[in-house]
């Protein structure tokens, strides 16, 4: 369930070394190792992010770029569905708007993730090229780097396509086909930061097409830089689940985006912040990650991921709250139909792993393909181990799947290998280290799941369950107030790759109150040596072995810190588990 989050020990003594609380040192060393910076963590730089040019290929990308606008050729923009592709397509639009072209000049292509698939899609070119508008040049964003087919004929009728994408490259290299293809994870690219996100190599092409168009006298100079686009990309980076442990270049992009945020120049964030918090203050990654960027991808899973980029773009503030409050319809929608597959996928799940699966194949047939992704990852944090949840694919015979990862575990490259012995199993498949996307035929299922497990044994022998919660330890009851937190938030942000803080704690129940509309949460009042704190435990009562504590009892809690500013400003715990440690035989 859980376990003491390790530490490398030369980390820790640099961080106290420089004066940091031990926790502090702790927590950070708990999660980058000696081959990072220390001041990447502590303070990431946007000076430190390696200049656009270093990215292969962008050249070539950003000439063909600087021929339409010069030559007023329509420019088709086309990205994947989710935030991080909705934020690319806001940014590769922004910079076109700012670059002087107009509206009649841009068409927009976001593909459909039931109807058309992931990436630059049969379906979606069918329709861009039976389109009025026929666009003389098209830039993708966060797809294209495995779609050669559809590349190819997009060639073939005389449309030049960029592609821009972070997504891992095939062994067959980059589409021949693309007249650029600007990823860094392709092997010939020297950019240093493998882990960015799509929105933020869109916005690298678009810094360096400025640039260029200045340098040839199409734009003068007075042409603003685009630093205040960062605000999309910080979105769009913690959205995409990239590292914030490993990236300085992640890590300085959403410190300048949330502060971005934070002053609600834009309407979107505005209503954001008026709908999702009770203070910009509670402006944070996470935020973004698990509030905002869920409310993006819900349309992308059950509708037309369209309204996410009118709500991002939105020019108003009422044109940005009627979008947000479509998106917000959606997503209670989405979560509904996330609660039912999950419960379906659990008992299939824990059979698999009882019968020793590594990698969790669970098959739902009457499940929601748009949801694949949210269900495997809650199965990976019950069950430790990688997981895919596959639905029926549109075409009969056939099945699309979702993969998320543990730490230490590549997602993309187990498929490569199983690819390899298995040439015929999968269809269709992409993604990156942490998850992955892929269509196979039904008939190979049980023939995928057996060389997938061999697969893993041979590349992951040592590597056993992820634990559930990584605890960093105990605080002491002096430090559970606002300026001891603040401290720690200094340490932010927070996310994939560097975590929240998970503390450890014995607490005695004062007060406690069911709240929800599904009456599964408790809001309670606890006492560490004569302090009293306020908690949340969402979710508390879901499972029908939970037992409701009452005052008086003691509880061990796996917790997060935070300041609610609903009520001024109080210490406020998130109980992330929660279990009877002794019941209460005294006055509260």
């Amino acid at each position: 369930m859980f376990e003491a989050r390790p530490i490398d020990t030369s980390v820790f003594a640099e961080a106290r070394s420089r004066g940091l609380d031990p926790l502090l040192a702790r927590i950070i060393a708990g999660r980058i190792t000696r081959e990072a910076s220390l001041d990447s963590i502590l303070n990431p730089q946007l000076q430190n992010i390696a200049p656009p040019s270093v990215l292969k290929d962008i050249e070539n990308a950003t000439y063909r770029l600087r021929l339409a606008i010069s030559d007023g050729e329509c420019i088709g923009v086309l990205t994947d569905y989710d935030a991080d592709g909705l934020t690319s397509h806001t940014v590769i639009t922004h910079a076109l708007y700012r670059f002087g072209v107009s509206d009649k000049h841009i068409s927009h292509w976001i593909g459909h993730r039931l109807e058309d698939g992931y990436g630059i899609s049969k379906t979606l070119v069918d329709r861009l090229l039976a389109s009025e508008d026929i666009p003389d040049v098209v830039i993708s964003a966060d797809c294209g780097s495995a779609d050669e087919l559809q590349i190819a004929r997009l060639k073939n009728a005389g449309i030049d396509v960029i592609v821009t994408d972070h997504h891992r490259i095939s062994d067959d290299g980059p589409p021949q086909s693309a007249y650029a293809v600007v990823n860094p994870n392709r092997a010939d690219c020297l950019y240093p930061d493998k882990a960015i996100s799509g929105c933020l190599v869109s916005w690298l092409v678009m810094s360096q097409l400025r640039q260029e168009l200045i340098d040839c006298e199409v734009l003068n100079d007075l042409i603003p830089k685009l630093g205040d686009l960062l605000d999309y990309v910080a979105l769009g980076t913690v959205a995409d689940c990239v590292s914030l442990g490993k990236s300085e270049t992640n890590r300085a992009v959403v410190k300048a985006g949330l502060s971005l945020i934070a002053r609600q120049e834009r309407p979107c964030w505005r209503v954001a912040i008026s709908h999702l918090t009770s203070s910009p203050r509670e402006i944070n990654a996470e935020l973004l990650a698990f509030q905002l960027a869920p409310r993006l991808n819900a349309r992308g899973r059950i509708g037309h991921s369209l309204r996410g980029y009118e709500y991002l773009s939105a020019s108003s503030v009422a044109e940005a709250t009627n979008a947000f409050m479509d998106l917000d319809a959606d997503n209670r929608k989405r979560r509904k139909i996330e609660k039912a597959m999950v419960d379906q996928a659990k008992p299939l799940a824990r059979r698999q792993r009882l019968h020793g699966g590594l990698v969790l194949c669970v098959v739902l047939e009457h499940g929601h393909s748009g949801v694949q992704g949210i269900v495997a990852s809650r199965i990976v944090e019950i069950e430790g181990v990688p997981a895919i949840i596959f639905t029926l694919g549109n075409v009969p015979g056939t099945l699309t799947g979702s993969m998320r990862s543990i730490p230490n575990v590549d997602a993309k490259a187990l498929l490569d290998k199983v690819n390899n012995n298995l040439s015929r199993a999968l269809i269709r498949y992409g993604g990156h280290t942490g998850a992955c996307g892929m269509t196979l035929f039904q008939d190979s299922l049980a023939e995928f799941s057996r060389e997938l497990q061999v697969v893993y044994r041979q590349a992951y022998p040592k590597v056993g369950p992820k634990a559930r919660f990584l605890v960093d330890g105990e605080l002491l009851t002096e430090q559970l107030n606002t300026g001891w937190i603040e401290y720690m938030e200094s340490l932010g942000p927070f996310g994939r790759g560097f975590d929240r803080p998970l503390f450890m704690g014995v607490f005695q129940v004062v007060f406690v109150r069911i709240f929800g509309k599904d009456l599964k949460h408790l809001s309670l009042s606890l006492r560490s040596e004569g302090q009293e704190v306020q908690a949340v435990w969402f979710s508390a009562l879901e499972s029908s072995e939970s037992v409701l504590v009452q005052p008086g009892d003691w509880m061990k809690c796996i917790y997060d810190l935070s300041i609610n500013t609903y009520r001024g400003q109080e210490v406020s715990l998130t109980i992330r588990h929660g279990e009877l440690e002794q019941k209460g035989n005294m006055h509260v």
